[in-house]
């Protein structure tokens, strides 16, 4: 239902849009001619006013003389199925007015401001039309203020560094961000209101970087081109989604899946498009027993890649992923990554006789495509590598981009700027006319685009299991699913079980390996340790390795605190079992359960992995405590979480 109001050009105006619960009211206010908004929940404000606006090159700035020529409002109910994920059914039930703006001087150039203010968020975007005396511009620079009290918590990783997104979580105070931070930045307000800054449908524009301005007030800094300018567009043309998460706790934030809605419907079928667990030559590479370059311990050559497909069958796994098996690994790959061929493998791996020996025994492989951000070289091979995997029937891709910038069009460009997302972008789209999904490592963060592209299974965007040996402290998994993960799924490459390596020693407990696979979610989800140790060591622990699901029907997150602890249970998709996992940073803790959750009536059989009560993610990693009870939806679990651990559940479904 729409309802059009005639405003008549005022250049003062005040303009209410609440959400359906009518728990948040968002402002848009016109004062003298420029534009503010501010937000409310409960009563409570959370964002001052806030100026919008852009600097556009060679024009004067489009922030002036505004005024609102008509409004727009439109009711919006719906539920919304995802093909995969974290839960099957999603609301996408907001109230959005849209506003018609106008300059009444210089050149009279217009654009649509759009908003929509769901029960537990806001988000908005620019529309700008064709213009009578242009139809393309350059941005200088988006002016949108995210104005939060100064005194508001973040929790922030750095923007512009050579690791991209693969920095440890730090806690800091709003005032204190002088530096641009990556979104989703979560925030915890004075008055005690969670909030995650992010975009929603990000495409062919600069990623959101978020810093305080000369006047400290938090705003966007859009990641630059190389040519110091922040995109050129071509009208019409539409900014992605500002999206503000709102909620009363952190651990309900953890389920807002605002992003998704905000995402168009997918475009053609996709029900070719399965979720996927595998196992990898890779972490052997990372213990030094093999290499990822030819030689005498070379990783992928044929022998050990039938010898993992063997592996895989024994073990129930329906996947393989093989790095190294291509031409340009050898000296140093990450200078030297120009000369990688896509199509050509090493002379000790026969990639038809894999294929072969993978379909014959019902194995999915996993290729692997390392630009190492020289996209310049990867897009000259781009259709013929994807036609060479589609060929032998390989499905899936891991790509990587382990540049510290990417090498675009000759020129140096940030992995999340215009062209970096454009390039993203690009492999997204020939991925999916292939029928392959893909696996991105080093990518632009998610923005909800899988709802629209669901061949986009999986991606890394933050320091994952390849950082333990020192890197990485029990905290770390507990910062992710209230930050990182609020942008979809990652592959954390989980289940190493191999803890004391001396190369590679790990800050866990054995019980949390398993913990990952239900708290950090992932449509391809790797299973990282040899196969061997699962097999000879923990035939046990692996049975939950696979069995849990690559996704999930529901998701109710339990108990948790940004960067403490976090225990969440997912019910399968495809069956009435509920998996239930949780980690700890490095203090232990007792974790009370209700299973309320489970159907009334119904018989479970729960299989609990937990922490001993003398476990330590360094003294003991290994002391875990095994046991099966059977529950139902009137009963409640005690688990204790030992420091540095976590512990797993499965909830098989018996009998009603």
């Amino acid at each position: 239902m729409f309802k059009w109001a005639n405003l008549f050009g005022k250049k003062n105006t005040e303009n209410d849009i609440y959400s359906p619960d009518k728990s948040i009211r968002c402002v848009l206010e016109l004062r003298a001619g420029q534009l503010f908004y501010s937000a409310y929940k409960n009563d409570k404000r959370i964002i001052k006013p806030s100026r919008l606006g852009f600097l556009i090159c060679g024009e004067t700035p489009l922030i002036n003389d505004l005024k609102i020529i008509r409004e727009q409002k439109k009711k919006h109910e719906e539920t919304i199925e995802l093909q995969w994920g974290e839960d099957r059914y999603i609301n996408n039930n907001y109230n959005e007015t849209s506003f018609y703006l106008s300059e009444e001087k210089e050149q009279k150039r217009i654009f649509t401001l759009r908003f929509r203010v769901f029960n537990n968020a806001i988000a908005f975007r620019y529309e700008i039309p064709p213009q009578p005396k242009f139809r393309q511009i350059t941005i200088k620079d988006e002016l949108t203020e995210f104005n939060v009290d100064l005194n508001t918590i973040a929790w922030k990783i750095p923007a512009y560094q050579p690791d991209r997104y693969e920095y440890n979580y730090e806690k800091t105070m709003v005032h204190q961000l002088k530096k641009s931070v990556h979104t989703p930045l979560t925030l915890k307000t004075p008055t005690g209101q969670y909030l995650a800054i992010h975009e929603a449908a990000l495409y062919d524009y600069g990623s959101i970087t978020l810093k305080l301005s000369q006047n400290n007030i938090l705003k966007t800094d859009i990641t630059p081109l190389s040519d110091g300018t922040k995109a050129h567009v071509l009208l019409p043309f539409q900014t992605p989604w500002r999206l503000i998460m709102v909620a009363d706790s952190a651990i309900e934030l953890t389920t807002n899946r605002t992003m998704y809605a905000l995402n168009e419907a997918p475009i053609g079928d996709f029900s070719w498009v399965k979720t996927l667990k595998f196992i990898g030559i890779w972490w052997a590479m990372f213990v030094g027993e093999w290499t990822w370059a030819p030689g005498e311990r070379h990783g992928a050559t044929t022998e050990h890649a039938k010898e993992y497909i063997d592996a895989a069958v024994r073990l129930g796994i329906s996947g393989l992923l093989i790095e190294g098996w291509n031409e340009g690994w050898e000296g140093d790959w990450l200078e030297n990554g120009i000369n990688n061929k896509f199509t050509v493998s090493t002379p000790d791996f026969d990639m038809d006789e894999v294929a072969r020996y993978a379909k014959m025994h019902n194995i999915e492989i996993v290729g692997h495509h390392e630009t190492v951000g020289f996209v310049d070289n990867y897009e000259k091979q781009l259709e013929e590598a994807y036609n060479y995997y589609a060929a032998r029937g390989v499905h899936y891709i891991k790509t990587g981009y382990a540049g510290s910038m990417m090498m675009i069009n000759g020129r140096r460009e940030f992995h999340h700027s215009q062209v970096g997302v454009r390039h993203y972008q690009k492999t997204v789209e020939l991925a999916a006319k292939k029928h392959i999904c893909l696996d991105i490592h080093e990518p632009i963060k998610g923005t909800g685009i899988e709802r629209t592209w669901p061949n986009l299974l999986s991606r890394e965007g933050a320091r994952g299991q390849e950082y333990e040996g020192g890197a990485l402290s029990p905290s770390h998994a507990c910062f992710l699913p209230y930050t990182r993960l609020l942008a979809g799924g990652m592959d954390y490459t989980s289940g190493i079980l191999d803890l004391a390596n001396s190369v590679k020693r790990m800050a866990t407990t054995l019980s949390r390996q398993l913990a990952y696979f239900v708290t950090i979610y992932s449509g391809m989800q790797m299973a990282a340790d040899r196969p061997f140790i699962y097999e000879q060591r923990f035939q046990e622990e692996f049975n939950f390795i696979r069995d849990v699901p690559t996704s999930f029907n529901t998701t109710i997150p339990l108990a948790g605190e940004v960067g403490e602890y976090y225990v969440v249970a997912r019910q399968d998709r495809n069956s009435k079992d509920w998996y239930i996992g949780g980690v700890s940073d490095e203090n232990g803790r007792n974790i009370h359960i209700n299973l309320d959750f489970l159907e009334q009536g119904g018989v479970y059989e729960a299989m609990i992995y937990a922490d001993a009560e003398n476990a330590h993610y360094r003294e003991n990693p290994f002391a875990i405590v095994k046991q099966t009870k059977h529950v139902g939806n009137s009963d409640s679990l005690n688990i204790f979480m030992a420091p540095g651990g976590g512990f797993a559940i499965k909830l098989k479904y018996k009998q009603n």
